[in-house]
């Protein structure tokens, strides 16, 4: 369902976008719609305009009315899309990316007004003989620069290492939280391995983020939870799963719990100085495709340092320039990653498809109206990127097209046009087969 309401809002910037600067320009617009295939809703208004919403949510479009595809009586012809002037045809159909970046500003001052808490880079542990542990890189230190590019949060350090791949070296600045000098490293990823499907940015370099020590007692159990009707108890400490010693690590508990969706294992915990065996069920629930067992508990752990969180509000202004800046930072990044992937430094094993976009959706939602604002703003931007590439049947297509006709004064030839559609559609089928694929691959 998140997914579909993600799809939705975003189809509908889109297309509204080329919609708003069409009835601007004077064009006539027959149809405005949000899905394809069946209708299941329609209204029309007062100007003729058609709106619809249909079953397949997977795109929409807004038909114009153009004489190369319909007989145009007389007396509309003032009000058809190739009537119009090449700068006005060019404001069309680049209005629909364009709408697309300006609901990403929207979305991210949402964020930045309401309030993102967020934690500063500080660095946990560091993978022995990876690329920051060469470097000399220390554990406890913040990270507060990659490349010149300033880093308040762990997104900002995962945005500037992805968008260094492929380079030589990165240049990365560190001090530690209570000193105000920096020390500047360099970073050798000469023969850095980044999968992207596989492991973070930041994992990749050796780097595993801070985090307050995590105990392996039990401090919160939910109502009607397997826990519970284990009779488990609040400051039961864990002392081994499946016959497997926990070791005073709650990662290897909770590990071992997903493992046993719907079925019994045994578990053994200390309670009162006396040890208990017992026998639990883990509910079984489903993430990004796969059932995993779910026992409804929390471990006591220790607090987050105060130090070391932050909180990114701003006023109404501020948030605004927050918002732009952001946006303008995914708009250099997606060409970046588009140039790297044309240059071969990224794999198109890295692509993605609708899955992976439904599973980024339920999760983000599943988290809060932040979150889920932060993934609309990132898919609309690539959404807005991927139309405006010069590739016949997308936007960009077409103003290529526009601009060839801008600089020789004549249109190109329909026959060429019809060809490079042909073109288009087999490239982008392609591309899409290729990220449905990889989505399948990563189930």
């Amino acid at each position: 369902m998140s997914f579909i309401v993600a799809l939705g809002i975003l189809v509908t910037v889109h297309e509204y976008g080329h919609f708003w600067v069409a009835r601007r320009c004077g064009v006539k617009v027959e149809r405005f719609s949000v899905g394809f295939g069946k209708t299941l809703w329609r209204t029309t208004d007062k100007h003729g305009t058609e709106f619809v919403i249909a079953l397949i949510p997977l795109g929409g479009y807004v038909k114009m009315l153009d004489g190369r595809v319909d007989d145009v009586p007389e007396h509309e012809k003032n009000k058809a899309f190739n009537h119009k002037t090449v700068y006005q045809r060019i404001a069309i159909i680049a209005a629909g990316p364009l709408a697309n970046f300006v609901f990403a500003i929207f979305a991210f001052y949402l964020m930045f007004l309401i309030g993102v808490p967020n934690v500063k880079p500080i660095i946990g542990t560091i993978t022995t003989d990876s690329i920051v542990a060469k470097a000399g890189i220390e554990p406890n230190s913040e990270i507060v620069a990659i490349n010149g590019n300033k880093t308040v949060t762990w997104q900002d350090v995962n945005m500037a290492l992805v968008s260094a791949i492929g380079d030589q070296s990165v240049s990365l600045a560190a001090k530690f939280p209570d000193s105000q000098y920096a020390k500047n490293y360099q970073l050798n990823t000469s023969s850095w391995n980044f999968s992207p499907d596989k492991m973070s940015a930041i994992s990749s370099i050796g780097i595993t983020p801070f985090m307050p020590h995590v105990y392996t007692e039990i401090a919160f159990i939910s109502k009607n939870s397997p826990a519970s009707k284990a009779k488990l108890q609040v400051g039961d400490k864990l002392v081994s799963i499946a016959g497997q010693k926990i070791n005073n690590n709650w990662t290897i508990f909770s590990d071992k719990i997903k493992q046993y969706p719907a079925k019994n294992v045994s578990l053994t915990v200390l309670r009162n100085n006396e040890i208990l065996k017992l026998t639990i069920t883990p509910a079984s629930r489903e993430v990004n495709g796969k059932n995993i067992g779910y026992l409804g508990v929390s471990p006591k752990q220790d607090a987050y340092p105060k130090k070391y969180r932050i909180e990114q509000s701003y006023g109404v202004f501020s948030a605004f320039l927050q918002g732009v800046d952001k946006t303008w930072q995914l708009i250099s990044l997606s060409f970046d990653m588009i140039g790297k992937l044309i240059t071969g430094h990224i794999s198109v094993n890295n692509l993605s498809g609708p899955i992976a976009i439904a599973q980024g959706a339920g999760s983000s939602a599943s988290f809060g109206l932040v979150p889920f604002l932060g993934f609309l703003a990132l898919i609309s931007v690539n959404l807005g990127i991927i139309n405006l590439l010069p590739v016949p049947v997308l936007d960009g297509g077409h103003l290529l097209y526009y601009v060839i006709e801008l600089i020789t004064g004549k249109a190109v030839p329909e026959k060429i046009q019809e060809l490079g559609f042909k073109f288009g559609a087999l490239a982008l089928l392609g591309l899409m087969s290729i990220a449905i694929y990889n989505d399948f691959l990563r189930l």
